[in-house]
């Protein structure tokens, strides 16, 4: 989109996937180690279609030391990026509950706020956003509860804004072209997918892991999305049972914390009566590998089945320092090009975030609808991912009422 309106973003939560900042001895992931939100919006600046950027977070005296980092990994990186911040708390303050409310307050309507905190935070952080008629992009899971996940989206069409949830798997090409493949290939019979990450998470993030959101809620929550993506539009969930596995993050945190969750859900396939199965399991106590994620996902219609692995993409590398690897830069491409400037523009988490920009744009301008979007069915709206909310929340009261 050419000449579009330059729009203000802020930047909720100064963690992992925005800026590449985590405070353990192990850092950041290896598959996003400079992050993904601000580093996107920095080069979205770059290119005329970002102005103003503002970055919030509850505690204010690790400011410094966030900006720093993104000094050492964004700034000495790339050539002819502007990493200038305007922060929310100022840096002596050691915390602040109302910090998201004051940078909300700095903004303008149809400005963009991007949320990455912790699960039970979104929907307070969000519905202030939306009142000050903000377009709001949040992190999975949009809530935690389907009340919450509704009162969102009323609370988005009364202030005419759009409300999206982060799932940037939709913009991986391969996972968009299964998609395709997905729906000529009858109802839908039967889904399962695994998502896992290593123990070293449990340490990232300590500080809510096991006590306001788990494991369910952070990584199956991808794929159940795809999963709704793919069959939604013909199918609905009608049961859902979860089981988990204990025994290691519990003894890592010293708390009750599953290890891995596995839902079974059954689906209602609407135009034929028939019913399909879903599996859906995910884990952070695996063991370091050649890849942070290990994830696929397997789907059978009633006339066929794909099958894709986001974790290989017959493409790796080694190295003396950090040994084999295998590489996804369908996703984030961190390698400077030849001439020094980022080069990520085509990684499908980059995409999730500046599509959602674009999408703002075009809606302030309009050039675009918000029922545009929900035709196009290609941005995560929350208004469409009612059934993703409704699953996690059965698999979580599933666990707690032992099935």
């Amino acid at each position: 989109m050419q000449d579009q309106q330059q729009l203000d973003v802020l930047m909720v939560g100064a963690g992992e996937y925005t800026a590449g900042f985590v405070q353990t001895q192990h850092g950041a992931a290896a598959d996003k180690p400079a992050g993904v939100v601000a580093l996107t919006c920095f080069d979205l600046r770059r290119q005329g279609k970002v102005k103003r950027l503002v970055l919030c977070d509850r505690c204010g005296t690790r400011m410094p030391a966030v900006r720093e980092n993104i000094h050492n990994k964004i700034g000495k990186m790339y050539r002819d990026l502007d990493i200038s911040l305007e922060c929310f708390p100022a840096d002596d303050v050691q915390d602040d509950p109302a910090a998201s409310v004051k940078a909300i307050a700095s903004m303008k309507p149809g400005d963009v706020v991007i949320i990455f905190t912790p699960d039970d935070t979104h929907h307070n952080i969000a519905a202030a956003a939306i009142q000050a008629s903000l377009h709001v992009l949040v992190a999975k899971p949009i809530t935690k509860t389907l009340q919450e996940h509704k009162a969102l989206v009323q609370l988005a069409k009364r202030h005419n804004v759009l409300l999206a949830v982060e799932y940037h798997k939709r913009y991986d090409p391969i996972y968009q072209d299964a998609r395709n493949r997905a729906r000529q290939l009858g109802p839908f019979s039967y889904y399962y997918s695994y998502m896992a990450q290593p123990k070293q998470q449990l340490d990232t993030f300590r500080a809510w892991a096991g006590k306001s959101s788990d494991i369910n809620y952070y990584l199956n929550s991808h794929h159940i999305d795809i999963h709704n993506w793919l069959v939604g539009h013909a199918a609905h969930p009608t049961r859902v049972t979860a089981m988990a596995s204990t025994g290691v993050a519990e003894v890592r945190l010293e708390r009750p914390c599953e290890d891995t969750i596995t839902l079974s859900t059954q689906w209602s396939n609407r135009q034929s009566n028939s019913t399909g199965t879903a599996i859906y399991t995910a884990s952070w106590i695996a063991p370091r590998g050649e890849c942070h994620t290990r994830q696929h996902f397997h789907y059978m219609g009633q006339k066929g089945e794909v099958h894709a692995d986001q974790a290989h993409r017959g493409y790796s590398t080694a190295t003396d320092e950090a040994g084999y690897a295998a590489l996804n830069p369908l996703y984030m491409r961190y390698t400077p090009d030849a001439n020094g400037y980022f080069a990520g523009q085509t990684g499908y988490g980059y995409i999730s975030i500046s599509s959602f920009i674009d999408a703002a744009a075009a809606t302030n301008s309009g050039s675009r609808s918000i029922a545009y979007y929900e035709q196009e069915g290609l941005l995560a709206l929350a208004s469409k991912t009612l059934a993703v909310t409704a699953i996690l929340q059965a698999g979580r009261l599933s666990l707690d009422n032992q099935g």
